[in-house]
């Protein structure tokens, strides 16, 4: 999916994934010291936005140019500053040991490019620093809540943990949510999630 594909989705729906932060992110990111903060794929900016207003420093990116103003117009309404970059996934610089926190919710990849771009992103974070992961799980296939259609771009526990080899996973959870996320994300959904932290 290119860039012309979700200019025209965040185009025809405003919020397509509401307005609110994803509820694994909020659970998690609430935990953490506030530092330096990435968001890969981050759309309209719900979660930037949420980790922003309680002082991280949030470096994002998106391919659509769409989600990007949609994102940097909510941040000046409400006063905060977000480093909001257009990039697709595998043209980011991802600079190394930088980052406290790096959240990839629902940034789904097709196989040759997910687990290169993973890497890049265990990298990028600090040792020390913590990954926060939802996305949709194979068995995704069997709702209609929303998510990627074809299963090599659905992701397993099993499958992330090989792109963060010498994390410490804290938490690897598999099953069926309720998602509340605008049209985008509606109804009952099997995800995947994952908190972990970059061993010292």
């Amino acid at each position: 999916m290119d860039n012309n594909f979700w200019n025209n989705r965040y185009t025809l729906v405003n919020d397509l994934y509401g307005t609110k932060p994803n509820q694994y992110f909020k659970e998690k990111i609430e935990f953490l010291k506030s530092g330096q903060l990435l968001i890969p794929g981050e759309g309209e900016g719900r979660q930037a936005i949420y980790a922003a207003a309680q002082g991280w420093q949030v470096t994002a990116f998106d391919l659509s140019k769409v989600a990007q103003q949609h994102a940097l117009e909510k941040a000046e309404n409400m006063r905060l500053s977000l480093n909001y970059q257009l990039s697709k996934a595998e043209d980011f610089s991802y600079p190394k040991e930088t980052y406290d926190c790096a959240a990839v919710i629902y940034f789904h990849l097709p196989p040759g490019g997910r687990s290169n771009v993973h890497k890049r992103i265990a990298a990028s974070v600090k040792a020390g620093g913590h990954i926060i992961i939802e996305a949709f799980h194979p068995r995704q296939l069997g709702y209609s809540s929303g998510g990627p259609k074809s299963e090599d771009m659905l992701y397993t526990s099993e499958m992330i943990s090989q792109d963060f080899v010498g994390w410490e996973f804290i938490e690897k959870l598999e099953g069926e949510v309720l998602l509340e996320e605008g049209s985008g994300h509606a109804g009952p959904a099997y995800v995947t999630r994952l908190f972990a932290r970059k061993k010292e």
